[in-house]
Protein backbone atom coordinates (compact mmCIF):
# COMPACT_ATOMS: atom_id res chain seq x y z
CA UNK A 1 0.00 0.00 0.00
CA UNK A 2 1.80 2.92 -1.29
CA UNK A 3 0.86 6.32 1.35
CA UNK A 4 1.83 9.82 0.93
CA UNK A 5 3.72 11.92 3.91
CA UNK A 6 3.31 15.92 3.40
CA UNK A 7 4.20 18.66 5.78
CA UNK A 8 1.48 21.39 5.29
CA UNK A 9 1.87 25.26 6.24
CA UNK A 10 -1.27 27.08 6.66
CA UNK A 11 -1.19 31.22 6.88
CA UNK A 12 -4.05 33.28 7.16
CA UNK A 13 -6.46 33.98 9.99
CA UNK A 14 -6.07 30.57 11.19
CA UNK A 15 -5.69 30.27 14.83
CA UNK A 16 -8.33 31.23 17.35
CA UNK A 17 -10.91 30.27 14.59
CA UNK A 18 -11.00 26.41 15.70
CA UNK A 19 -8.48 25.08 12.52
CA UNK A 20 -6.64 22.55 14.61
CA UNK A 21 -10.34 20.79 15.86
CA UNK A 22 -11.90 21.17 12.16
CA UNK A 23 -8.58 19.78 10.39
CA UNK A 24 -8.30 16.68 13.53
CA UNK A 25 -11.87 16.21 12.68
CA UNK A 26 -11.24 15.91 8.92
CA UNK A 27 -8.59 13.88 8.81
CA UNK A 28 -10.28 11.58 11.07
CA UNK A 29 -12.62 10.82 8.57
CA UNK A 30 -10.39 10.21 6.28
CA UNK A 31 -8.63 7.89 8.01
CA UNK A 32 -5.19 10.00 7.87
CA UNK A 33 -2.93 9.50 10.45
CA UNK A 34 -0.59 12.77 11.69
CA UNK A 35 -0.90 15.83 13.69
CA UNK A 36 -1.68 19.36 13.86
CA UNK A 37 -0.28 22.48 15.63
CA UNK A 38 -0.43 26.51 16.31
CA UNK A 39 3.06 28.17 15.51
CA UNK A 40 3.89 31.12 17.10
CA UNK A 41 3.98 32.92 13.48
CA UNK A 42 0.27 33.09 13.77
CA UNK A 43 0.21 29.62 11.04
CA UNK A 44 -0.85 25.85 11.61
CA UNK A 45 1.33 23.70 10.55
CA UNK A 46 0.66 19.72 10.19
CA UNK A 47 1.81 16.48 9.09
CA UNK A 48 -0.72 14.05 7.03
CA UNK A 49 0.03 10.39 6.50
CA UNK A 50 -2.03 8.32 4.19
CA UNK A 51 -3.27 7.36 1.23
CA UNK A 52 -2.90 9.38 -1.94
CA UNK A 53 -5.97 10.28 -2.70
CA UNK A 54 -6.85 10.76 1.24
CA UNK A 55 -3.77 13.18 1.77
CA UNK A 56 -4.74 15.43 -1.79
CA UNK A 57 -8.33 15.86 -0.12
CA UNK A 58 -7.25 16.81 3.26
CA UNK A 59 -4.72 19.79 1.19
CA UNK A 60 -7.62 20.59 -0.78
CA UNK A 61 -9.31 20.90 2.65
CA UNK A 62 -6.48 22.55 4.02
CA UNK A 63 -6.60 25.62 1.58
CA UNK A 64 -10.21 26.30 3.19
CA UNK A 65 -10.61 25.08 6.25
CA UNK A 66 -13.57 25.35 8.86
CA UNK A 67 -16.21 28.14 7.80
CA UNK A 68 -14.24 30.66 10.21
CA UNK A 69 -10.91 30.78 8.83
CA UNK A 70 -9.73 33.07 5.93
CA UNK A 71 -6.29 31.01 5.02
CA UNK A 72 -4.23 32.96 2.27
CA UNK A 73 -1.65 30.35 1.54
CA UNK A 74 -0.48 26.37 1.91
CA UNK A 75 2.74 25.27 1.00
CA UNK A 76 3.33 21.90 0.42
CA UNK A 77 6.37 19.76 1.15
CA UNK A 78 6.75 16.26 0.71
CA UNK A 79 8.24 14.47 4.29
CA UNK A 80 8.38 11.51 5.88
CA UNK A 81 7.46 9.80 9.13
CA UNK A 82 5.09 6.90 10.81
CA UNK A 83 1.83 8.06 13.12
CA UNK A 84 0.13 5.64 14.80
CA UNK A 85 -3.54 8.70 14.96
CA UNK A 86 -3.81 12.07 13.88
CA UNK A 87 -3.63 14.47 17.04
CA UNK A 88 -4.00 17.90 17.94
CA UNK A 89 -0.25 18.82 19.60
CA UNK A 90 0.94 21.77 21.72
CA UNK A 91 1.86 25.11 19.95
CA UNK A 92 5.41 25.53 18.64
Amino acid sequence: MIRTVLRLEIRGRVQGVGYRWAMVEQARRLDLCGWVRNRRDGSVEAMVAGLPDAVDQIVAWARQGPRSAAVSGVDVFADEGTYDAFEQRPSV
